[in-house]
């Protein structure tokens, strides 16, 4: 886990209320339609519906989804022609611990 590319990551305020968005999925997003009911991905939002609910192109929230994933704080499913994403919980937990350590 590298704590700097999480804070970059963190540093943009999109992307910090994507995740607080995702914390609560269903206070903020619609039902995932093409999301089928016996998949085993709980919570995941299709990257369509965040660009809507952020107002930005989807290309753009897709590039945000990425970092945040590859930063540890998201973890995705893709079904289809669709991606979902959800918060990474564990890594989020691991990044907390890791900041109370180095601080």
């Amino acid at each position: 886990m590298d704590t700097l590319l999480i804070i970059k990551a963190l540093s943009n305020e999109t992307r910090l209320k994507i995740l607080e968005w995702l914390k609560e999925p269903e206070v903020h997003f619609g039902p995932q339609s093409h999301l089928p009911s016996d998949c085993d991905f709980p919570g995941g939002i299709c990257v369509g519906s965040i660009a809507d609910k952020a107002g930005l192109a989807q290309s753009v929230i897709s590039g945000y989804l990425v970092k945040m994933q590859k930063s540890g704080l998201l973890e995705s499913r893709r079904h289809c022609q669709w991606t979902y994403y959800r918060r990474d919980e564990k890594g989020i937990q691991q990044f907390k611990d890791r900041l109370l350590e180095e601080i």
